[in-house]
């Protein structure tokens, strides 16, 4: 088969997945890279089609066993990858997220809501760092990036078909849902009123995270069971979202574990 070049229909059509309304529209996104593909792949039902150039088909030919492959040339690909360097195979996806009730029904011990959080690489290190943790699930709460954007579904590498996720526009109401499930909801706040080595994490837990500028809303953090701080024992001003999630789910992820 002669691989497909970037100025084909297919290839023009997958493109425009690129596009947040496109992705809406369509419910349809892209899986760049072999980690994310395999993890795809693991999803029944998530793959519609994988695009690979001829060498990557070769390379990665046991993690695409039966998957039905379309060649494209370096080019083609290229087009429908973000990556500075595109390791050569890109999958088109259906989405894999559930709705809130059914993340929550299944008793999750470790849950992330994250709110408002818009950086796309902060919101797939936490679902990679969640999926690491042993994490029940993710929410992606309130005006926070699309799951699918290109930048976090790579910074996930994988970990985003790994664990439930959940998108809630109303983070109150994934707060409400956690707390009704029995989950004790804890605010990751600088300024909050238990040192989070003094906490008792060992019961099932639900860690809230803001927005990496402001944080939680006063509202939001108010419905929150306890307000967590992270000890600052040097200079630093803070630590940035990613860094305090992976913190506090692996300091859960311990004391569920001792």
């Amino acid at each position: 088969m002669t691989p497909l070049v970037a100025s084909n229909a297919r290839v023009k059509e997958a493109r425009k997945l690129s596009r947040r309304s496109v992705r809406t529209e369509r419910r349809l996104f892209l899986a760049d890279g072999p980690k994310a593909v395999e993890g795809a792949l693991s999803v029944d039902g998530c793959v519609v089609e994988v695009f690979a150039t001829p060498h990557a088909a070769e390379q990665y030919a046991d993690l695409l066993g039966a998957a039905a492959v379309t060649l494209v040339d370096d080019r083609a690909l290229a087009s429908l990858s973000d990556s500075v360097s595109p390791a050569g195979v890109v999958a088109v996806c259906r989405p894999i997220d559930a709705p809130l009730a059914h993340v929550v029904a299944a008793a999750p011990r470790l849950l992330a809501i994250c709110a408002d959080v818009r950086d796309p690489g902060n919101a797939g290190t936490v679902i990679r760092t969640a999926d690491a943790a042993g994490a029940d699930g993710v929410v992606l709460a309130g005006q926070s990036v699309d799951a699918y954007n290109a930048k976090t579904v790579r910074a996930s590498v994988g970990s985003l078909f790994h664990l439930p996720l959940a998108v809630e526009p109303d983070p109150a109401a994934a707060v409400r849902a956690a707390q009704e499930r029995g989950l004790t909801v804890l605010a990751a706040d600088g300024g909050g009123e238990v040192d989070l080595f003094d906490a008792d994490l060992s019961g099932p837990t639900a860690w809230l995270f803001g927005n990496e500028a402001w944080g939680l809303p006063e509202e939001l953090a108010a419905l929150a069971d306890h307000r967590i701080a992270i000890p600052i024992h040097g200079r630093a001003e803070s630590l940035n979202l990613s860094t305090a999630a992976a913190v506090c789910l692996y300091a859960s992820a311990r004391a569920q574990r001792s």
